[in-house]
């Protein structure tokens, strides 16, 4: 690819990205979602979060843990576990954590 490629790239990339989300904003009128879209957008967060916290627990170099010595494992638990108990993102964060040190650098998993 020489340089003019990559330029008209970008550009047309740029282009794309500016369109794509001014398009709700350069409206003249309102635009309301059906019942069903809206709906299915409150779980976006929660799709988006699995989507990127499952493959960094559950996956190494694209493949799937074979073992249960993990420490990602249990400090997900953990986490997990401090989540139901007390509702707190901090304390979620503090003993997954914990836990994933103490296992990565006292046991070595």
């Amino acid at each position: 690819m020489n340089t003019t490629d990559a330029a008209v790239t970008i550009l047309g990339l740029a282009v794309i990205t500016v369109v794509t989300r001014s398009f709700f904003v350069l409206s003249s009128r309102e635009f309301d979602l059906p019942g069903w879209a809206r709906r299915g957008l409150r779980y976006a967060p929660l799709a988006a979060l699995a989507a990127v916290v499952a493959p960094e627990i559950l996956m190494t170099q694209g493949h799937l843990i074979d073992t249960w010595k993990d420490a990602r494992l249990y400090g997900a638990v953990a986490g997990a576990a401090w989540f139901f108990w007390q509702r707190g993102i901090l304390g979620t964060i503090l003993s997954g954590m914990a836990v994933f040190l103490a296992l990565r650098l006292g046991i070595g998993w």
